[in-house]
């Protein structure tokens, strides 16, 4: 802990107003996600009292007006006047670009907020915010409005025995596109976070759903979270933990296997989601790899004129947790979202770490080492062996096997992968009728007969056994697996186009499982899409007048407006003519798409496994929790 933090640690390096005119720099975007982007700097911000041992519990309340408070207990924002600003300490943080103690390596040694630029991009960002400081025997407070205007300077507005921030903001619609929090995304980072922390308290209320309000306090830290992660899967190793630091930097780690054919490595910098990876991530791929190489080979597992194993051999399976915590004077990230880790200092200690711990761990564990490493070689076999088939296959396939596999695609007539999108369709009969109206330049139509397998439940080879998986694949060009490479993809938009009912929802599902398990990339890139189809056709009766809707509320806005009408439910995409399909779902200036991505993956790795995988009390349990089956009136 640093006693010694007060007005002298915080250094001022530039203005503000940039943030309003180029959000995007900041936060990424001004979607849902940038929204969020704000909870989670001022959450960071109280992770980093965490961090530096002058606080034990952090609360953030979903308000009922919408807004956001984030409380720690820590030391408090320093409340002197700032030399270089002539403001105070407080005002300066929230009212000036890069001003914080994170410049100052006496103030923090360790912090996940980069630049010092979390408090004043909030403020930047917010139509008000509101700051709160315990301190020094004194309650002082300070409030902003419109973008960081300082409304009320610092002053005490009374004495206090607590020590602590408190920050309440309300964010700008004029930025955002949407200003609605989703409780569940915050919650969910809440949880997750908690796991870096043995002994944290982390509080989240919800004032709109008290139901959802939860306190999170993880006993034993991230080997914890790698229990949660890997909850509903089956396991195929012991928890293989590693921790130590070098050179200042902190590591810790732990990893399992499980009979998944899929790996998942979440990782931390300074309690920051790095979902990019990174240099962290970099260093456990060296090590374990080189480890399990020697390792095999000092005890003769393998052959020594045997080039060893590869990173495809073993992260069929794995499932790792991994944090580091850096020293603020070297830490550094590609971007200011802090997505991927950048210092190499980190590759190295990670390694040394991990290199030491995981070959004392595979000596004292032969027995276990053995069957990991036996699973690495059939692994590795069966990868060989689909390379010889495939090579073999390559040299038989005739004319009429190539066609057969091509035989449903209707390509574009471009060859610009740039340009070009493919419509995965739902039968045959919407299939036809995509044809007819679509854009035959830059549109390819793929119908699909039949529901798609659920890979969750298949292995691989028996996957490649099933003619629409086949389809999907070849059309693609981009391969699946360990052979995928994103850079052959002959498509920059993939779209899932099915009919608006349950078996057109599970057709999305099963589609979506499968690009998540083999093409997950794809989905990362956000190439993979899905067509909103109207619901509706509602005609007016005296005037040529029409109109789809998409939604009930849609419908009733058109019933009122139009007075008199005639309403068609499209029960399914075949019961529309090409001109409509066109105009409704497939022409680029009109239709509605979502855009497939994955926000926390740790979330979406539980809920595939949970709603697609072999375990139906599992899956039951879940909907049962999880699922409102009360019908509104």
């Amino acid at each position: 802990m640093v006693s010694n933090y007060n007005e002298k640690h915080i250094k001022v390096l530039k203005g503000l107003e940039p943030v309003r005119k180029r959000p995007g720099m900041y936060i990424g975007s001004t979607d849902t996600r940038g929204l969020h982007h704000l909870v989670w700097e001022l959450f960071d911000n109280a992770v980093d009292e965490a961090l530096n041992g002058s606080a034990n519990k952090i609360e953030v309340v979903h308000k009922k007006d919408g807004s956001i408070i984030v409380t720690d207990n820590g030391r408090g924002i320093p409340v002197g006047k700032n030399l270089a600003t002539n403001l105070s300490t407080v005002d300066t943080v929230y009212t000036v670009l890069h001003a914080g103690g994170k410049f100052d390596d006496q103030a923090y040694k360790v912090s996940g907020g980069l630049h010092g630029v979390g408090a004043s991009v909030v403020n930047a960002l917010s139509r008000k915010l509101i700051v709160t400081v315990h301190r020094d025997g004194g309650m002082y407070e300070s409030i902003y409005q419109d973008g960081g205007k300082i409304i009320q300077p610092l002053k005490k507005v009374g004495n206090s025995t607590k020590h602590g921030t408190i920050v309440q903001f309300w964010p700008d619609p004029t930025i955002f596109k949407n200003i609605q929090f989703n409780p569940y995304m915050i919650k969910e980072r809440l949880h997750e976070s908690s796991f870096l922390f043995k002994g944290l308290k982390i509080v989240f209320v919800d004032e709109n759903n008290p139901e959802l309000s939860q306190t999170f306090i993880a006993k034993d830290g991230i080997l914890e979270y790698l229990k949660y992660v890997n909850e509903n899967k089956k396991t195929i190793s012991k928890i293989i933990p590693f921790k130590g630091d070098y050179e200042k930097i902190v590591v810790d780690g732990c990893f399992q296997y499980t009979d998944n054919e899929s790996e998942l490595i979440i990782s931390f910098a300074n309690s920051v989601k790095t979902s990019e990876g990174g240099s962290h991530e970099n260093g456990f791929k060296q090590a374990m790899l080189e480890t399990i190489n020697d390792y095999s080979k000092k005890y003769k597992l393998i052959n020594n004129k045997d080039k060893g194993f590869d990173w495809s051999d073993l992260k069929e399976g794995l499932s790792v947790v991994l944090s580091v915590q850096v020293p603020e004077k070297i830490i550094a990230y590609e971007g200011q979202t802090k997505n991927k880790l950048f210092t190499q200092e980190v590759k190295v200690a990670v390694a040394k770490i991990l290199t030491q711990q995981l070959f004392y761990f595979l000596e004292e564990n032969q027995a276990d080492a053995k069957q990991l490493i036996e699973r690495f070689k059939l692994i590795k076999e069966a990868k060989e062996a689909a390379k010889k088939a495939k090579e073999n296959t390559k040299k038989l396939k005739s004319a009429k096997s190539e066609r057969v596999l091509y035989g449903k695609l209707t390509p574009a007539q471009q060859k610009n992968p740039l340009q070009n999108e493919i419509f995965l369709v739902e039968g045959d009969s919407a299939g036809g009728t995509a044809k007819s109206g679509r854009d035959k330049r830059f549109q390819a139509i793929l119908p699909l007969r039949g529901k798609v397998v659920n890979v969750e439940k298949s292995r691989l080879q028996d996957l490649l056994k099933n003619e629409e998986i086949l389809s999907i694949i070849s059309c693609l060009g981009c391969g699946i697996g360990n052979n995928f490479n994103i850079k052959n993809l002959k498509y920059h938009k993939i779209i899932i186009m099915t009919d608006a009912d349950t078996d057109g929802a599970h057709i999305q599902v099963l589609l979506l499982t499968f690009f998540y398990r083999y093409m997950k990339e794809l989905i990362e890139q956000g190439k993979v899409y899905i067509a909103l189809a109207p619901l509706y056709k509602i005609s007016a009766k005296n005037s040529n007048k029409s109109a789809f809707a998409w939604d009930d509320y849609q419908l009733d806005e058109l019933r009122v407006k139009y007075g008199s009408y005639e309403v068609q439910r499209y029960k399914g995409l075949g019961e529309m003519n090409s001109e409509q399909l066109w105009t409704t779902t497939m022409d680029p200036s009109k239709r509605q798409l979502i855009q497939v991505s994955i926000q926390n993956a740790v979330q979406a790795e539980r809920k595939v496994s949970i709603l697609m995988g072999d375990d139906a009390s599992i899956r039951k349990n879940w909907i049962n929790e999880n699922v409102d089956f009360s019908i509104e009136e």
